[in-house]
Formats: structure tokens, C-alpha cells, sequence
């Protein structure tokens, strides 16, 4: 294919509490995945899919607005709903997303950045780099962004309880990977060993270019995997165990993820709406477990929990 043949992109504009399923309609509908971008300025998402052939603009159109009136008769608030069709250089496309993705930091430990960003680390903080436009989980998304937060807290309290004879490590489960982020994270902190799993191949095939990239992937155990389908009596308990997934999916296997998780360690439950919460909460703490740190942010929610 030649270098100066135009790419298409296509966005949609809305709103954060419909990211996900708008990221997936467009995703299904050009078989090829979907970037998404959250302003929080704004508090708007802008989802876009490229394209290497010229669409009909208005069949195209008219498709996706049927997608986003189906979408929001599923109870969700698409926000605009802009629809923008552009032809853009096939060199410049990537370049369009700097203007957007910066350096961010999970405490002094933790430093998630773009490959183009020359932003250098702090003395012992580890280093994820992560490009967007392969896959969902850019570390921007707030249940992403929580989850990351709780492993840096996890992996400082460990430090700060390490005693002068040995060294420790602590175990970490990541239950719908997406992009890799967490894994990858986990492992760069220090985490041993680090499993994960999802369910959809292509964020299996894009997290493992992301650990290969990163230079983790021989401290990741990385396949794919249904929650629905893990045995309800584990191989091995894990000190951390993050779970980004829809509340009911969450609720219906509770036992399975629950059962992975060691006495004294960490459940982190992401990817909640956060009028869903409560459900989710009440679900896991009949289980025998005990809230321990939340944050709402917008319309998501997610929480800490850890054996009462």
C-alpha cells in the first residue's frame, strides 16, 4: 500500500458513561479497533476508527446514528452524538493523537507516558509506555486511572512493611485485560507473578505487543479467558486481584473472582456505572468482604475491597 494513499477517520462524540459501547459499535462495524479519547475538560469522548477506503458519508451516517439511538434505548446517555467523517494523511494520523495523550504519574512511583514523549522518569519510578489507537486501557479512563492507583499503593505499602531479612513480592491477577496496562505495571513494580486474561483475542494479541514493547512480556503469564468459565476452586490465590468488568458480569461470577483472592489481599472492582455500585457492593460484601477505598468520577465508580 502506498505511503501517500489518505486514511478515512471516522469519530463520534460522547458522552464518558457510553465510551465503552460506543468504542464497541464502531469497532463491530469496521471490524478494526476503535481509540477513544476522554477531554476532562470538557467531559466529552471522542471515539475514532480509520479507514483505508472513502465511505459513503451518508449511508455511513445513518448507520451509526441507527447504532446510537439503539445505544441510548439501552438506557445510556450518548451525549452529542457528533458524527465526522475526515480524510487524513496516512503519515499525520498518529501524529494527531499528541496533542492529546501526555505523561501521566501514579504517585511518585509510577510513570505512564506515549513512546513520543520525552518526558524522562523520576529517580526509581518505573516506566509504562503506551501508545493509543491499539486498544482501549490508555491509563486516562478514571477506572483505569483507580486501578492503577490502588497497585502503586499496594506495591508502596509493601515496600514500606518490607522487613530487613527479605524482600517479599506480591502476586497479581488482572481479570479483563484490555491493553495490558495493568499487567504490564504490576510487573514493572515488582509483582511476582503476574497473570492475566480476556476474553476478547484481539486485546489478547494488543496486550502482549504492549508487554513485548514494554519489555515485560517474559514476566507476564497472558492468555485469553473467560471469567464465566474459571474453575470455582483456583491453582493459586493472588495478593492483588483487579477485575475491570460490566457490574453484571462482576455480580454473577463474584465467587469465582473472590476465590482467587489470598487472606489480607486487595480486591479491586472497576468499570462500574456508578448508580450500579451500591449492587455490586452489597454482592461482594455478602461474600465476607469489606470496602476499604472508593472514587466516584463522573458517572463511573470504583471501589477497594479486602477480606472483613
Amino acid at each position: 500500500m502506498k505511503k501517500n494513499k489518505p486514511l478515512w477517520r471516522v469519530s463520534v462524540t460522547t458522552s464518558l458513561e457510553a465510551e465503552d459501547a460506543v468504542t464497541e459499535m464502531l469497532g463491530e462495524l469496521f471490524d478494526a479497533t476503535a481509540a477513544s479519547y476522554f477531554n476532562l475538560e470538557t467531559g466529552v469522548s471522542t471515539i475514532s476508527v480509520f479507514h483505508d477506503e472513502q465511505p459513503d458519508a451518508k449511508e455511513l451516517s445513518t448507520e451509526i446514528a441507527a447504532e446510537l439511538k439503539r445505544i441510548e434505548n439501552c438506557g445510556l446517555k450518548i451525549g452529542a452524538g457528533k458524527i465526522e467523517i475526515a480524510k487524513v494523511k496516512r503519515e499525520d494520523w498518529k501524529e494527531s493523537w499528541k496533542r492529546h495523550f501526555h505523561p501521566m504519574e501514579i504517585g511518585h512511583s509510577l510513570l505512564v507516558k506515549p513512546s513520543w514523549s520525552k518526558k524522562r522518569p523520576r529517580k526509581n519510578q518505573a516506566v509504562v509506555i503506551l501508545d493509543p489507537g491499539l486498544s482501549f486501557g490508555t491509563g486516562q479512563h478514571p477506572t483505569t486511572s483507580f486501578c492503577l492507583n490502588q497497585i502503586v499503593a499496594a506495591v508502596c505499602d509493601r515496600r514500606e512493611r518490607r522487613s530487613q531479612s527479605a524482600a517479599t513480592t506480591k502476586s497479581f491477577l488482572d481479570i479483563g485485560t484490555g491493553s495490558g496496562i495493568l499487567a504490564i505495571a504490576a510487573a514493572k513494580l515488582g509483582y511476582q507473578p503476574v497473570h492475566a486474561f480476556d476474553f476478547d483475542p484481539e486485546a489478547v494479541r494488543v496486550a502482549k505487543e504492549n508487554t513485548r514493547k514494554n519489555r515485560v512480556d517474559g514476566k507476564i503469564k497472558l492468555t485469553r479467558g473467560d471469567v464465566t468459565k474459571l474453575p470455582l476452586k483456583p491453582a493459586r490465590p493472588y495478593e492483588l486481584v483487579c477485575a475491570n468488568l460490566i457490574s453484571n458480569l462482576l455480580i454473577a461470577e463474584r465467587r469465582r473472582i473472590v476465590n482467587r483472592l489470598k487472606p489480607g489481599g486487595t480486591l479491586v472492582l472497576a468499570g462500574i456505572l456508578a448508580v450500579e455500585f451500591h449492587e455490586v457492593r452489597a454482592a461482594f460484601e455478602k461474600l465476607g468482604l469489606k470496602l476499604t477505598a472508593k472514587r466516584v468520577e463522573n458517572e463511573w465508580c470504583s471501589g477497594s475491597f479486602c477480606f472483613s
